[in-house]
């Protein structure tokens, strides 16, 4: 198997499943990782990987939270506690840190960063594809955990935006 670590040459994307509701991460054309939601009337996405299975859902009040929980045990391995301006912090339980952040006019490119500000991954929304830094000191499970939870936060943004402008278009 060709570590993930040398996917920026090999081709890493995101594209529609065959699932309604669903996406897949190729490498190479091959699925390495799955992203779908539950159901239609669901908010919940179930993730799923060589490496596990994950479901991301929104919390809090506003919904504005996310978290990631281990499919299996029903361990929470991670929550997002969320910018203003969308994307935020990302906490996993052991305690590794990352910011996720969307830039450009409509974030049509969304980063996630180490604490330090070292770059882990980037997601051009209109190509589809994932970039990876020439040297990548996580494991490839992180990696792909890291890569299918930022697409989550980016459909979530897009489907908030769409509500948005349904209500202002109601409203108007």
């Amino acid at each position: 198997m060709i570590p993930i670590s040398s996917a920026v040459s090999s081709g890493l994307t995101w594209s529609k499943s065959s699932r309604k509701y669903g996406y897949e991460l190729k490498r190479n054309g091959e699925s390495v990782a799955s992203l779908h939601r539950t159901s239609c009337w669901s908010p919940e996405y179930q993730a799923e990987s060589q490496h596990g299975n994950w479901r991301f859902r929104r919390t809090g009040f506003w919904r504005a939270a996310m978290e990631i929980v281990d499919s299996s045990s029903g361990a929470r391995i991670a929550a997002l506690k969320p910018n203003w301006g969308g994307g935020g912090t990302l906490v996993f339980s052991d305690g590794q840190t990352f910011r996720i952040s969307g830039r450009g006019l409509w974030r049509p490119v969304w980063s996630v960063l180490a604490e330090n500000g070292q770059p882990v991954l980037s997601i051009h929304s209109r190509e589809k594809t994932v970039e990876l830094p020439d040297q990548s000191l996580l494991p490839e499970d992180r990696l792909i955990l890291l890569a299918t939870f930022a697409w989550y936060v980016m459909q979530q943004a897009a489907e908030d935006a769409a509500s948005a402008a349904v209500v202002v278009a109601v409203t108007s």
